[in-house]
């Protein structure tokens, strides 16, 4: 996908596509008078064209709404495209966004490979324009994104089909092009990380092992300021990290610990930490999993590769800020030297834990690397993992739960998911999840004595490894990480989301 910002103009040329928005129209009938559409800047031919649609009742502009005039050959332009936005007193930046994904399906749909977007009409009423596009060019790029490259394809391949491909933006008259140019501009970076970040959660496990999460990560940062560090399975040792080698023992594939730092504020600055789960396979270990969907476990490591993405989208939008990620990747599989329900591994900050269930792994491997981050003195630290069933049972495919007790950062993040779009929901963390948490044999165990509320106190044991002094929020993404495309129409109906990059990236700006 390009995305592009252009300079204001009513000339398109006669072979082109003019896509343009309109908000909800009502029904014209009702009135004498002509309809009055919320579209500056705009051809007469082409506005009459569009009245005349609203006026016989084929295009009201409702959300999601499209009304494609092929070769109309009016006001310049070959071809127009109307996408409705809905109730113009509820039209949001993620309004645009999914008007952006409608656009990108019509237009592919279409075989129409490039098409200007009329920016006066999208950002109608919209406070903050560059928001509102930014938020319109994430629709476009987010919706471009589909995993290919493991089919082989026929021996004699058909001429390929055309594919949308560019976007670009006309501004108003009016406009600030500047804060333009810099909004297309991040929704690109911001787009086509999500999408890589897509690709390490849909590759499937033997194309996705530790080492190569590892390798694509070192390869992802080239050209970046970013310096990433692996550790490999002698290294984790030698670092103490108990629980990471524990959840390893049972695979043939070595464990790694991935570090990302990027430094783009002053040496004094204390950086922000975020954390991820990166099971690139889980199999429940000796606690095996049914069978059934198994193979959705791939997804296992979608925390860790979207904190890559953050980092990675962090420096590339050169931010002023410190940044580290840290990324405990292994698989967790039933080998003959697996750890066992038993068990009792220490972390490296000293405690001990009892594993009653090696299906509940992901919290043994953040515990060390959030004891790592600790150590670091952050401003503060951010974690996100697909960790608990129970998450999914209480927020569905919709709302990223969040746990955090610091009253301060809990708003930070519910601003920032304003921004970006993304929805969450803060979620309870309390004392009594932290003692349904202890151990008998050990200072922990890594389930709770209590049947209920299994995200709460799966968060409970993580923040025992947090030093107390530092602001920490816990994103259990397990109903988010994938296949929430039938909620949101520019992420995949069936693969990784990209979940919470968007987020994370407002999150830094204002920690």
């Amino acid at each position: 996908m390009k995305l592009s910002l252009s300079k204001p103009s009513k000339d398109f040329g006669p072979q082109s596509t003019l896509v343009v928005f309109v908000p909800s129209q009502g029904d014209s009938t009702k009135s004498k008078k002509p309809t009055p559409l919320a579209v500056s800047d705009l051809n007469s031919e082409l506005t009459q064209l569009l009245r005349d649609a609203v006026g016989e009742k084929s295009f009201l502009g409702g959300e999601k709404e499209t009304c494609f005039f092929r070769s109309c050959n009016v006001g310049g332009v070959k071809n127009l495209l109307a996408i409705g936005l809905g109730d113009k007193a509820k039209i949001t930046p993620e309004t645009l966004r999914v008007a952006g994904a409608v656009a990108f399906q019509t237009l592919n749909g279409g075989k129409v490979t490039k098409a200007h977007f009329h920016l006066a009409s999208a950002l109608y009423g919209q406070k903050d324009a560059a928001l509102a596009a930014q938020a319109l060019g994430e629709g476009l790029w987010l919706s471009d994104y589909k995993l290919e490259e493991l089919k082989s394809g026929d021996k004699e391949k058909p001429k390929e089909t055309p594919k949308f491909s560019e976007a670009i933006f006309v501004p108003g008259a009016k406009a600030n092009s500047a804060a333009l140019a810099k909004a297309v501009a991040a929704a690109e970076i911001l787009g086509a990380v999500v999408n890589t970040c897509r690709r390490f959660g849909d590759l499937p496990a033997n194309f996705m092992t530790p080492e190569i999460l590892a390798d694509e990560t070192v390869k992802f940062a080239k050209g970046t300021k970013v310096k990433v560090t692996v550790w490999d399975k002698a290294r984790i040792k030698k670092e103490r990290m108990g629980g990471l080698l524990g959840v390893s023992q049972g695979s043939g594939h070595d464990p790694r610990f991935i570090i990302l730092e990027y430094n783009g504020g002053g040496k004094s600055k204390k950086p922000i930490v975020f954390v991820g789960k990166g099971l690139t396979f889980d199999s429940g270990g000796i606690s095996i999993k049914p069978s059934l969907q198994m193979d959705d476990m791939r997804y296992d490591m979608c925390g860790g590769a979207n904190v890559i993405g953050t980092v990675i989208a962090i420096a590339q939008l050169g931010l002023k800020l410190n940044v580290v990620g840290l990324v405990p990747a292994t698989e967790n599989m039933p080998g003959p030297v697996a750890t066992k329900p038993g068990d009792v591994l220490t972390f490296r900050n000293g405690k001990t834990v009892e594993v009653l269930n090696t299906d509940a792994e992901g919290r043994l491997i953040l515990a060390d690397a959030l004891a790592y981050a600790t150590e670091l003195k952050p401003a503060a630290i951010i974690d996100a993992a697909t960790l608990t069933g129970a998450i999914v049972m209480a927020l569905g495919n919709t709302h990223t739960g969040v746990f955090t007790r610091n009253k301060k950062l809990s708003q930070q993040i519910l601003d920032a998911a304003e921004t970006s779009g993304e929805l969450v929901w803060l979620m309870p963390i309390h004392d009594f999840h932290v003692s349904d948490m202890k151990g008998a044999f050990a200072d922990l165990s890594n389930i709770s004595s209590f049947k209920g509320a299994g995200s709460a106190t799966a968060a409970a044991f993580l923040e025992q490894f947090v030093g107390s002094d530092i602001p920490w929020a816990h994103f259990d993404v397990a109903g988010t990480a994938w296949s929430i495309g039938s909620r949101f129409p520019y992420c995949p109906k069936q693969g990784a989301s990209g979940i919470m990059i968007r987020t994370f990236v407002e999150l830094a700006k204002d920690l």
